[in-house]
């Protein structure tokens, strides 16, 4: 049995989905539209551009969680999720999912997106196991504050070594999907690295090193 790692957004979901929740917090007034949504817009382009610092992030993106109920966010997400998700769900993610579950290969998705918003959707994918930034909770509420190492570049690589430690798995005959360059060092680990929908550096990257390129969309 091998590990099939899948990231997130723009590999098995056709959108970001951590910048898809900022948009949908301005929409809904849940943020200060002025403020919330020109950040939210810089650091989105941060990371496309491989420089976003997560930490700043990780403090801006959760602070508005800290603010409301927990069950009014999850009121929220339900509705982010028929607006924002549903619509770039990608049919040829199951299909390549469930390939790897038919070959007795054990799926689990690692994301920089934070657990609140990312959950969800990994459960909407069929996939239990998931990596991704942590927000932390005091007694069933968020505080807006992260927690752990974020799940993000190289911090991918030391959540899923502390998870194989934990699970006694292995990364021998592991598959990594990614369409990013920020995932080259866990891309780099595997012993199956393929490039999904990739920017254009990880496709030069792909290309040069002989890693399969896929597309998941239409």
């Amino acid at each position: 049995m091998a590990l099939a790692i899948f990231d997130l957004d723009n590999t098995l979901l056709g959108t970001d989905s951590d910048n898809a929740w900022g948009e949908f917090a301005v929409a809904h007034n849940i943020v200060d539209a002025q403020t919330y949504g020109a950040r939210n817009t810089q650091f989105f382009n941060d990371y496309l551009e491989g420089r976003l610092d997560v930490k700043d992030y990780l403090d801006f993106c959760l602070e508005p969680l800290g603010r409301y109920s927990r069950d009014q966010l999850e009121q929220w997400h339900a509705l982010f999720m028929q607006e924002k998700i549903e619509p770039f769900i990608l049919p040829r993610a199951f299909e390549l999912i469930a390939r790897h579950e038919q070959a007795g290969d054990l799926t689990m998705i690692i994301t920089a997106t934070n657990r609140f918003v990312a959950g969800p959707i990994g459960k909407r994918y069929g996939i239990d196991i998931m990596l991704a930034s942590e927000c932390e909770e005091v007694d069933g509420q968020y505080t807006g504050r992260s927690f752990d190492t974020p799940c993000f570049r190289e911090g991918k690589i030391t959540r899923l070594q502390r998870w194989l430690q934990e699970t006694g798995h292995s990364l021998e005959g592991a598959y990594f999907y990614s369409d990013s360059r920020n995932d080259l060092p866990l891309l780099s680990l595997v012993d199956n690295p393929v490039a999904v929908d990739p920017d254009d550096v990880l496709r030069a990257h792909a290309e040069e090193h002989g890693w399969p390129v896929i597309s998941l969309r239409d």
